[in-house]
């Protein structure tokens, strides 16, 4: 089957049945909400939620080596998450600091390598110095990826990378007309891994929040109810089961893909 190439982002004929005929992610990202609020129903703290998120972290990685996931993206603190009260965001710094202390040589022993993607410049020098540890020691490591968002924004994230672009067209590296798409997502966070196939939020709002704006252009998009302290490996294998339901298209029609799929 001959398919003519699209504008924007392109797919040759071989990428797409791949595509088509994936059951399983390559690539999930999640959007881990509903911490304070499963707090709040139990008349505890904020950030007790926090912690007993953290548990759910542990299983959604778990999950995610077990199913075969290449990369597992988790939204732990956007660039907005800094209007929160100053206790809070002092309270999930310091969170930080003692789950990647404490989670390190789990990960670390299961092959997991992690990647903390968003501006780390507005952390404290000792959690900066714990992050580019915690990475260096896991660097090596060839099962899942595990990119941890701290201080990231979708559109951040889009602007760091053609701003690099700029300075390159400015300073004669490259002229405008190599100012493409795919020069943009090579200085991306996560440039050199699959884009999002399955984006996951919990907590009951349908919204994605500035989260992986660009890889998640073509993701499949799963809502659910549960809060993050809950979310457990039945949830995330039942989200993983909803989007082996789902057609991808892009941009072709239902019967152009059910022609390549009949091609596989």
């Amino acid at each position: 089957m001959s398919i003519e190439p699209q504008t924007g982002t392109e797919f040759s004929n071989e990428t797409l049945s791949e595509l088509v005929k994936q059951s399983t992610p390559k690539h999930v990202a999640i959007i881990m909400d509903g911490n304070g609020r499963w707090a709040q129903t139990q008349g505890k703290p904020r950030v007790i939620g926090h912690k007993a998120g953290v548990k759910a972290v542990r299983r959604a990685v778990s999950t995610a080596r077990e199913m075969g996931i290449g990369s597992l993206t988790l939204f732990a603190f956007s660039s907005e998450n800094w209007r929160r009260p100053d206790k809070e965001v002092s309270l999930l710094m310091e969170l930080f600091f003692t789950v990647l202390q404490r989670e390190l040589k789990l990960l670390h022993k299961n092959g997991v390598r992690l990647n903390i993607i968003g501006d780390i410049s507005r952390f404290s020098v000792r959690l900066q110095k714990q992050i580019a540890s915690a990475m260096a020691k896991t660097a090596d490591n060839d099962g899942l990826i595990l990119n941890v968002a701290a201080n990231y924004g979708g559109r951040w994230d889009i602007i760091q990378a053609a701003q690099t672009l700029a300075k390159k067209v400015e300073s004669g590296e490259m002229n405008s007309s190599q100012f493409t798409e795919e020069a943009l997502s090579q200085h991306l966070c996560m440039q050199n891994q699959p884009e999002v196939d399955l984006m996951i939020r919990t907590g009951g709002d349908y919204r994605i929040s500035n989260f992986v704006l660009w890889q998640a252009a073509y993701a499949e998009l799963v809502f659910t109810d549960v809060l993050w302290p809950d979310f457990d490996e039945q949830t995330f294998k039942d989200a993983v089961a909803v989007f082996a339901t789902r057609q991808r298209r892009f941009g072709l029609t239902g019967s152009q893909i059910e022609t390549l799929q009949a091609e596989c």
